[in-house]
């Protein structure tokens, strides 16, 4: 397996064995060196879509294209929100 693996929150759960994650990242402007946050939003391959809700953490990692707009899968889940 290779590919940049990813930690994000489940957006959406609704569609048909995709999940959207939302993945934030942050960076340091260079001048000021202040830390800014800035997130994306990744529509992932899953199986099993009943068992994630919204505000699950989550571990992605990039794939080939599976569609147009997926190209990410779902590596295990971190942490369930109760």
């Amino acid at each position: 397996m290779s590919g940049k693996i990813l930690k994000g929150n489940v957006v959406l759960s609704k569609m048909l064995k995709t999940l959207r994650v939302k993945v934030g990242f942050s960076k340091k402007h260079a001048r000021y060196n202040k830390r800014f946050v800035f997130h994306n939003t990744f529509k992932v391959h899953c199986e099993d879509v009943s068992k994630y809700k919204e505000g699950d953490l989550v571990q992605i990692i990039e794939c080939a294209p599976i569609s147009k707009s997926k190209s990410w899968k779902l590596l295990d889940d971190v942490k369930e929100t109760k």
